[in-house]
């Protein structure tokens, strides 16, 4: 394809995807309320000697809000067209060896995200409830929606993209660029990767958060140096067998 081919494809591609994005986006918008309410529960049960409530300090705070959850919605929800497009777009430069691996890629960091997604808004009440129990008795902790949801975004989203990462380190030993003896010899470095992640994510104040945020990342980064250890073991047996 020339030039003035791939930049029409391009665009009729992302043409797609920014109107797959801004439909969801638009149910997102209806499903704010829900969404709202469930982020704010853990504040209505917190056990502490404090009193807990969500504020809006602007006047279009609350639109703020609302059309930032609906511009996140809209971009998980239309995942799969925008995937779709992307992938449409790439297949025709990879080989088929490419094609296979980008397919498994994809297939797995789907379920990995949306469950490391699932894990960040379970152990979120929990934070919640530490956090707002260190306040003395008898005080009003008064928080603002954009902050307090501005920090389970970056919570849960970023829990999410760290339980993609061991993939990343199985694909770049599949492509032959780390060996299985280079990962297990880095799990000091990782492990620091890990805690500095966990605590970013992470409250400053609360260390059982970010131990419970680390304890899964480093399962994960056992399993990927476990998988990348066999498929070494199995790429040494082919090549001594071919020879």
């Amino acid at each position: 394809m020339s030039l003035l081919s791939h930049l029409s494809e391009f665009r009729r591609r992302a043409t797609v995807s920014a109107i797959a994005i801004i439909v969801a986006a638009v149910g997102g918008f209806l499903l704010s309320d829900l969404v709202i309410e469930a982020a704010s529960a853990p504040l209505s049960s917190v056990q502490g000697p404090s009193t807990t409530s969500l504020n809006f300090t602007r006047l279009g705070e609350a639109f703020d809000l609302r059309f930032k959850i609906a511009m996140t919605l809209g971009i998980v929800l239309a995942a799969p067209v925008w995937l779709t497009q992307v992938w449409g777009f790439l297949v025709p430069g990879l080989t088929s060896r490419e094609r296979r691996m980008g397919i498994v890629f994809v297939a797995t960091a789907l379920p990995l995200f949306f469950g490391g997604v699932f894990f960040g808004w379970t152990v979120m009440p929990q934070i919640v409830h530490v956090l707002a129990s260190f306040a003395p008795a008898g005080s009003t902790t008064l928080l603002t929606a954009s902050q307090y949801f501005d920090f389970l975004l970056k919570l849960v989203v970023g829990v999410g993209i760290a339980f993609v990462s061991p993939l990343a380190v199985v694909l770049l030993n599949a492509v032959g660029v780390l060996s299985a003896r280079t990962i297990i010899r880095g799990w000091r470095v990782a492990l620091v990767i890990i805690v500095v992640f966990s605590a970013a994510v992470t409250p400053p104040s609360d260390l059982m958060s970010m131990l419970i945020i680390a304890l899964p990342l480093c399962l994960l980064y056992l399993g990927s140096a476990a998988w990348a250890w066999v498929h070494d073991r199995r790429a040494a047996r082919k090549a001594a067998a071919a020879s």
